[in-house]
């Protein structure tokens, strides 16, 4: 069985920074037979006694509550969703108290249920509901398939100075951009009067506007702490390698992917010559948990990497909806911050992607003109941007925003109105209860159907699951087509891949048989490729447990030639190097 520790520890003789409070803090125990309280504030001590007993006690509840001594090789043998779920609230009573959460996706996303499509691939935070949409265009009362491509505004690309764009921070915005701007730094935290932000097309773009503007040279570097393969982190390599930085990486411990904090510790404390340096040594980027496999890492990296003389940039894009209200952004001032926003759950994952930048570390940045930047145009008044141009009232005591006051974000309204508890407590449940009932999926020869990376049952896991799939002969099931034939049950599911991963003496001979190869940048990197389900807010049982019912029809061996013949997918003949 599973135990939280106090000490994260993935390499033999390493002592890495406590835990962060992110999720870890709660009023109520989710789970059945805890009563004691802690603090919604972030801490960097230490849990005490009585957190680590909550912690230890989640999952041991879950273990002996969760089809305890239960292994299904039938897909037509598991229990039915009433039977289930009664299960399930037995292990975690408190789950009942989130009923806000099923009111708020029936009235205002109901779409979800109409269209009987699970949503397991967003990861992010929805500006706007879906029933917005209905407002936006009201003959419609059904999935909007004739609505305009781009409801509430359209992004207009735009070439720019990032560094003259923060130092003009509002000089040039529309009323609508303020309004947006305004509600997104207020819904994260965020201090207007310590950051300047700027709209970005994506994450990516984020990345790299950040890394062609960094004054890199060839003492600095760029440090890592990704365990999957990311776009926005090829990026910002590509960029800052190019502009003479080094490039270089954390990594992570086979088989519990956790920080090796030995090898993290060196990177971070150590200069060229082994010595420490008290001149800023380059930009740590820190995604504060993995978005593909769930696993959080300690806050305290930030410090550690602050006082070794770093400038830290927090990748915020995979964090939960309220996550921000315990990070304890005062505490920690990044230098730079990235999040991303999507439309609408379920019916519009476009957006945008938002770049902060501490106002003291703007004028180290140089002028670089480029893309990447965007302008928001609400779609609903087309006229150009300079007629959107921002007319401020002034008052004697502040100043009014004529357009901002019509504009409404329920998507994060809704959020705000449930907090940090609620859909810290609700997702926890979810994502643990999942990952219990995937282990329990066995073939008739004893082989696991599901093999999960990263944590398992954990009170601190992020609400994502990384995992694949085998057949009765311990052969990998192409992450590809479980995700076409998912699809085709009205489930989707996202891929990833898992690398930087480091076996230590232990697990050398796993090796050859887990890793695969995959071209990038002209080299050859190992690692692993994954299905990986993120939970979003809104996600309740009936969404988890759809994906298990799924996932169990891979145990009858003619599943996958039967529904890849209905679903029209080819299946090519592979050889897998992994073998469970």
């Amino acid at each position: 069985m599973h135990q939280t520790k106090k000490m994260q520890q993935p390499c033999s003789g390493d002592h890495s920074p406590p835990p962060n409070c992110l999720h870890g803090c709660f009023s109520s125990s989710p789970f059945h037979g805890a009563t004691t309280t802690t603090s919604e504030h972030p801490s960097d001590s230490t849990p005490t006694v009585t957190s680590a007993t909550l912690r230890r006690n989640f999952a041991q509840t879950t273990v002996s509550t969760i089809f305890p001594d239960t292994q299904f090789a039938d897909p037509n043998s598991l229990p039915s969703h009433q039977e289930s779920f009664s299960d399930f609230i037995q292990a975690y009573p408190n789950y009942s108290d989130t009923y806000k959460i099923d009111r708020i996706r029936s009235d205002h996303y109901f779409h979800l249920g109409l269209s009987h499509y699970t949503c397991l691939d967003y990861i992010g935070i929805g500006l706007y509901s879906y029933s917005q949409l209905l407002n936006y265009d009201p003959s419609t009362y059904q999935i909007s398939s004739s609505l305009s491509e781009s409801p509430f505004f359209s992004v207009s690309p735009k070439i720019g100075n990032l560094k003259e764009k923060l130092l003009n921070d509002g000089g040039q915005e529309t009323e609508f951009e303020y309004s947006m701007k305004r509600r997104i730094m207020s819904f994260l935290k965020i201090s207007e009067e310590d950051y300047s932000m700027v709209f970005t097309a994506n994450r990516t773009s984020a990345f790299r506007l950040v890394a062609e503007s960094y004054p890199f040279n060839s003492k600095r570097k760029l440090l890592t702490v990704y365990d999957y393969e990311s776009e926005a982190v090829n990026e910002i390599n590509r960029v800052s390698e190019k502009r003479g930085a080094k490039v270089a990486a954390a990594e992570f411990s086979w088989p519990r992917l956790k920080i090796c904090s030995s090898k993290l510790r060196k990177l971070v404390t150590t200069g060229k010559t082994g010595s420490k340096k008290k001149k800023k040594k380059g930009i740590f980027v820190f995604p504060l948990h993995s978005r593909v496999t769930g696993s959080r890492y300690p806050y305290l990296w930030m410090s550690v990497a602050q006082e070794n003389g770093w400038h830290v940039m927090i990748d915020a894009c995979g964090l939960g909806p309220k996550d921000m209200d315990s990070f304890g952004l005062s505490i920690y001032n990044p230098d730079f911050m990235v999040c991303s926003f999507y439309k609408v759950f379920g019916e519009n994952p476009s957006g945008f992607g938002c770049l902060f930048v501490k106002k003291t570390t703007i004028p180290i940045l140089e002028s670089s003109t480029g893309s990447g930047m965007v302008n928001l145009v609400p779609t609903d008044n087309p006229i150009s941007l300079h007629a959107l141009e921002i007319n401020r009232i002034q008052t004697e005591s502040e100043e009014t925003y004529s357009f901002s006051s019509s504009v409404e974000y329920k998507g994060l309204d809704h959020v705000d109105s449930l907090g940090l508890v609620a859909t810290g407590n609700r997702s926890r449940c979810l994502i643990n209860w999942l990952v219990s009932a995937l282990h329990k999926l066995k073939h008739s020869t004893t082989s696991r159907l599901v093999k999960i990376y990263g944590p398992k049952v954990d009170f601190n896991r992020g609400p994502a699951v990384a995992f694949n799939l085998f057949n009765q002969k311990g052969e990998k099931i192409e992450p590809f087509i479980v995700q076409k034939l998912a699809g085709c049950s009205n489930i989707s599911l996202g891929k990833g891949f898992l690398k930087n991963i480091m076996f230590e003496e232990d697990y050398e001979g796993a090796k050859d048989r887990v890793f695969e190869k995959r071209r990038n940048r002209d080299v050859n990197e190992p690692g692993i490729s994954v299905l990986t389900a993120a939970l979003g807010f809104l996600a309740n049982f009936e969404d988890v447990y759809k994906l298990w019912i799924f996932v169990a029809r891979f145990l009858d061996s003619e599943f996958v030639d039967n529904e890849s013949g209905r679903c029209g997918v080819h299946v090519f003949e592979h050889e897998s190097r992994e073998v469970v």
